[in-house]
């Protein structure tokens, strides 16, 4: 039996370039950092004496510089490339933070961290279109289900050793994630040097001779971008409202409900890997996409229909996760399947925005619906929503073929 398991775990992580998991290395070691964000909101209001109305200000400010920077991000990916892209904004990055925890103003503080921000956030998809560069057509959902491993495992580390930080004083949480940024950075250099990385990128680019076409053009993708917006602002309620209706509604204290965010980090490591390498290639994305999404809309609905009891908390994590690991993975997917080598910057760079412009839109949403009609309302809402985005997903499944594709690099 423990062999079996062992072969399926090598089989999982088997046949990924060793660019890639230098890339997940450089996740793991940012996100490790990842605690000023996390622990703005209290940070202000505590410790630089903030409003609450000030405090989400910095918090909305932070989430358009998100915005802003996966826009910004994915024009510089087709002017400087990737790899320099990467390694200036987590160096950019690094050196911000530091600066950042010196401000105590409320005006120097939104500045640097709409700048912050906007640096932070173009890093995504340039490491995005690393990982597709450095993937092949059977494990490029491997490549970012391991991308999303060392992510998770990255914010939970941080989130955990920030909140020891933050006992002992609110500046080491800058000092560690500026620093984290600027280890990545140095580390991306040492692994992947640039002079070896910059001649792989002019042989890819000079073998394609496709015309280029913009994301911005391709109304399949924008459609799909709209629905994963929807169903982004949907799932981080997940984060956001219900460890907040946990505690109200079903009276559960902080250490179980901190128990079941860590869950959901602990199965994605533990599943995700060997989900996706036995479901890829095996059925379109958009099937996976579908799926998931009516999973995590059924568990979130759920919480209007069951006992209030821990064990049905766990088994409502538990699809929600699932819901997360058929449909993230897959819709990285989608986007590269529908980009190439001259474009994917624009790709990469429309998908992070969906997600950064989710983050703004949930905890407005969430907050006004429930305080509305409740927590029941919330969950009714959210159910529906998912379903609407399944049925908009497979509406384009079946259209998608009569759709004129961008060319795809082979």
């Amino acid at each position: 039996m423990l062999t079996s398991i062992i072969q399926l775990y090598k089989q999982a992580y088997s046949g990924l370039s060793k660019n890639s998991w230098y890339l997940s290395i450089v996740m793991l070691i940012n996100r490790s950092g990842t605690m000023v964000v996390p622990f703005m909101t209290i940070y202000t209001i505590r410790q630089l004496h903030f409003t609450i109305e000030q405090s989400g200000y910095i918090m909305a400010i932070f989430g358009v510089g998100a915005v802003s920077g996966g826009f910004i991000g994915g024009k510089l990916i087709n002017k400087i490339g990737f790899y320099d892209l990467q390694v200036g904004a987590l160096l950019t990055g690094g050196l911000l933070f530091l600066v950042l925890g010196y401000q105590t103003s409320f005006i120097s503080m939104a500045i640097f961290t709409l700048v912050l921000s906007i640096c932070n956030e173009s890093f995504r998809p340039a490491n995005s279109t690393a990982i597709a560069h450095y993937s092949t057509e059977e494990n490029k959902t491997r490549s970012y289900s391991l991308n999303r491993l060392a992510t998770n495992l990255g914010w939970a580390f941080g989130g955990g050793l920030g909140g020891l930080l933050a006992a002992i004083n609110y500046h080491l949480l800058f000092w560690v994630d500026g620093c984290t940024n600027i280890a990545a950075g140095i580390l991306l250099l040492t692994l992947m040097p640039r002079s070896k990385v910059a001649k792989t990128i002019k042989e890819a680019v000079a073998g394609f001779d496709e015309v280029f076409s913009s994301a911005y053009k391709d109304g399949v993708y924008l459609l799909f971008i709209l629905l994963a917006t929807l169903f982004a602002t949907c799932f981080f309620q997940f984060f956001i409202m219900q460890p907040v209706f946990y505690k109200i509604q079903w009276h559960f204290n902080e250490r179980f409900i901190g128990f079941l965010l860590a869950l959901n980090g602990i199965l994605i490591v533990l599943i995700e890997m060997i989900l996706i390498n036995w479901l890829e290639g095996k059925r379109h994305a958009l099937t996976y996409i579908i799926s998931g999404i009516l999973v995590t809309g059924a568990g979130f609905v759920l919480l209007n229909l069951m006992p209030h009891v821990p064990l049905v908390a766990i088994l409502i994590v538990c699809m929600i996760t699932l819901g997360e690991m058929l449909s993230m993975p897959f819709m990285n997917t989608f986007w590269i399947s529908r980009s190439n080598v001259r474009n994917r910057g624009e790709y990469a760079a429309l998908y992070s925005m969906s997600w950064a412009g989710a983050q703004i839109i949930a905890p407005f949403l969430g907050s006004q619906v429930i305080a509305y009609g409740g927590f029941e309302l919330l969950w009714w809402l959210l159910g529906g929503v998912c379903l609407i985005v399944a049925f908009g997903y497979l509406i384009m499944k079946r259209s998608i073929h009569t759709t004129k594709r961008v060319p795809v690099l082979p």
